[in-house]
């Protein structure tokens, strides 16, 4: 009898502490509050400003997602190279601009995607050699750490342009301009902020979209009723306008083509 008055008592107190020895994190849907790991170096998508404030689509796409799950929101810089970690890590739940790769998709779950943007080029005004990438055969390309553009470039595409490593894409712009290499490559809207963020500089995106790329927001991939709530406010953002709203915010004047915003086809959350 003691026995099991035993073990019902600490049957008990595992339940009151969600779980003995179980490192399981909650869903979302659990939480009060969600952190949004955003770029902290893509003007347009996800800046940190000198007051230490974040601002770009995917920060107001992360709050649309927040309030429609009826959650706050607090934002966490999340550079290319660190998304994955601090996803399985659990320092962040969701995480903005992030391709859905299959490689990715092994280990992590995405929700959307929410936005189909393509792979493109930036170049300096008046550079009359690059009109698409094939034309990056023996030109600097720049290369950011963990972003994997250029692998799209130099593997998939077999284009045998010179990467240069740098490690953000202030440094790609810094580079660009006093002609340390000859071209940027990554998704349009980056390339977009990069030349709003730097008007006086003479830049071209020449909107030559050699690759779709589907933009997806990561999660742990043991949430699926978080990743599924993901989707569902991912999808009234399209129907009530707000992403079409957005993107003329952040992206009119940049030579970007906003005349077809597509509504992304969604995977599911697997």
């Amino acid at each position: 009898m003691r026995t099991r008055l035993l073990v019902a008592l600490v049957l008990t107190a595992c339940t009151a502490l969600a779980g003995c020895g179980s490192d399981k994190e909650p869903s979302i849907m659990d939480k009060d509050t969600l952190v949004a790991g955003v770029r902290p170096d893509l003007p347009g998508l996800g800046l940190r400003r000198a007051d230490g404030q974040f601002e770009g689509l995917d920060v107001d796409v992360a709050r649309y997602v927040a309030g429609r799950l009826g959650k706050r929101v607090r934002f966490e810089p999340a550079l290319a190279a660190d998304r994955e970690r601090l996803l399985l890590d659990g320092k962040v739940d969701l995480v903005l601009t992030f391709w859905v790769e299959p490689e990715w998709k092994v280990r992590l779950a995405f929700a959307g995607p929410y936005y189909l943007s393509y792979q493109d080029i930036l170049i300096r005004s008046g550079e009359s050699g690059i009109r698409g990438v094939h034309d990056l055969k023996g030109r600097k390309l720049c290369d950011v750490a963990g972003s994997g553009a250029a692998d799209q470039v130099t593997r998939e595409r077999q284009v045998a342009a010179v990467r240069v490593p740098v490690a953000n894409y202030a440094q790609c712009v810094a580079k660009l301009q006093n002609g340390q290499i000859d071209a940027i490559t990554t998704n349009d809207t980056i390339l977009a902020g990069l030349k709003r963020q730097n008007p006086a500089a003479a830049f071209t995106l020449l909107n030559v979209r050699f690759g779709e790329r589907r933009t997806g927001i990561g999660m742990r991939p043991d949430d699926p009723d978080g990743c599924e709530a993901v989707n569902k406010a991912v999808t009234q953002m399209y129907q009530d306008g707000t992403m079409r709203r957005l993107m003329h915010k952040w992206f009119d004047g940049t030579g970007l083509d906003l005349s077809d915003i597509a509504v992304p086809q969604f995977e599911g959350c697997l």
